[in-house]
């Protein structure tokens, strides 16, 4: 009780800047208008009763979560659920789906907030997309007896030495999930080590490997390829961070020296740099196109990605993926590699992929993936890989092959769901 009063009194000392940052207008995320009040509990009641209620807090949460929402649709097509998103951008994700499911925000994590919110949806059920646990919102759910999922539940060994630090406070966590379905057996060894109970950890695998590209997307693909150029070499640089651009063109330097007529593709993390990574690419003497513009030209080398939600239509008109996150340290560890690997995409990345590292691991053995220790290494190996087309299509098979190995995550979640929802649900 006394950690969570603490936490309490912490989060109220810090919400007006984690409002601040939330609410912020920023160049390509959408406003939320009158709906900023369901982030305080204020929420319209959902039109089916009793629904599962599912959050992802962001983009990739919610796009990694839409194989289980139509499976869950297609098992139970009247169940009712309710998807909530912590950001515009990934509520813009969830609204793809049209009518299948009902799109709210989350509340923000004081009981109040979260009590509004139950009181006006009155979910069954609260399953959670990765380990976006919030203190409050888990002691308030688990009081109602509602029972709490985490899915695709990962703990890396470095996140598992942090709460270890804290006890207390992943306690306060833990004492509140019913179950989590772990990525991995490591994953569930880190959890059980912390005091999770062995019958409260199923290894499911990742839903993330259950991505399912749609035919239309090659068409789309191949024709956005025609556009750019069918005999340039096309590589992209995707999901890069500040600080990074920088060595991604240094590296593009070094590949043009050898293809003269080579694109790159550059997808920035955060929207809110678009202006400055464009600025930063014509200081290199590129000339830039952006995907929200005029059409890119024989004299374009820079093809930079303002437009949101295209990253798998990008990815499918390059030759070859960079991933970015992770030419920066320890800093951000990385970002998913499926979605080229989906697409039989030869993939590369920096040696800092700590958020991934099985994933990364597993493409890496099957010569899917290679780690490029710093710019000069990306430089050298996109050279020779660029002029090595049957290298490229051996690479890509093998991603493909390391994906169709590791699905049927979505099938094993469904079993546990199944089983979790239909046991009594105990409270405290």
């Amino acid at each position: 009780m006394i950690t969570r009063i603490l936490y309490t009194v912490l989060l109220s000392l810090l919400s007006p800047l984690l409002l601040f940052g939330l609410y912020r207008k920023k160049v390509g995320k959408p406003p939320f208008g009158p709906r900023w009040k369901e982030h305080f509990g204020i929420t319209p009641p959902c039109t089916g009763q009793h629904p599962i209620w599912i959050h992802a807090v962001s983009v990739g949460e919610a796009i990694a979560v839409i194989p289980v929402i139509k499976a869950l649709k297609a098992q139970s097509p009247h169940q009712a659920i309710v998807v909530t998103t912590t950001t515009s951008t990934g509520a813009e994700q969830i609204a793809k789906l049209g009518d299948l499911v009902e799109h709210r925000y989350m509340p923000i994590d004081f009981a109040w907030c979260v009590r509004g919110f139950l009181q006006h949806i009155q979910p069954s059920a609260l399953l959670i997309m990765e380990t976006e646990l919030w203190p409050n919102t888990l002691a308030t759910v688990h009081q109602r007896g509602i029972p709490v999922i985490v899915m695709n539940a990962r703990l890396s060994a470095r996140s598992a030495a942090r709460y270890a630090r804290f006890q207390p406070f992943f306690k306060l966590i833990a004492q509140h999930v019913d179950h989590l379905l772990c990525l991995h057996q490591d994953d569930a060894h880190r959890f059980e080590q912390l005091g999770i109970p062995a019958s409260h950890l199923t290894v499911t695998g990742s839903v993330k490997f259950d991505l399912h590209i749609e035919p239309q997307l090659h068409t789309q693909s191949a024709q956005l390829r025609q556009a750019l150029g069918a005999e340039r070499p096309i590589w992209i640089a995707a999901s890069t961070h500040k600080g990074e651009d920088e060595q991604v063109l240094q590296a593009f330097e070094r590949v043009k020296a050898k293809h003269p007529t080579s694109l790159l593709i550059i997808v920035p993390r955060h929207p809110e740099r678009f202006d400055q990574v464009e600025q930063l690419c014509q200081q290199y003497g590129h000339c830039v196109r952006r995907t929200s513009g005029a059409p890119v030209e024989a004299s374009t080398s820079i093809y930079l990605a303002d437009t949101m939600g295209e990253m798998l239509l990008l990815l499918g008109a390059a030759d070859i993926t960079f991933m970015g996150g992770s030419l920066l340290g320890e800093r951000v560890g990385g970002h998913n590699m499926l979605e080229p690997a989906a697409l039989g995409k030869p993939t590369l990345t920096g040696p800092s992929f700590y958020n991934f590292t099985d994933i990364t691991q597993q493409l890496a053995d099957a010569g899917a993936l290679t780690v490029c220790q710093d710019a000069d290494a990306l430089a050298d190996t996109l050279t020779a890989l660029l002029a090595d087309p049957a290298q490229q299509k051996q690479m890509g098979q093998a991603a493909l092959h390391v994906v169709a190995h590791n699905q049927g995550a979505v099938a094993k979640t469904l079993d546990v769901l199944a089983q979790q929802l239909s046991s009594p649900h105990q409270t405290d």
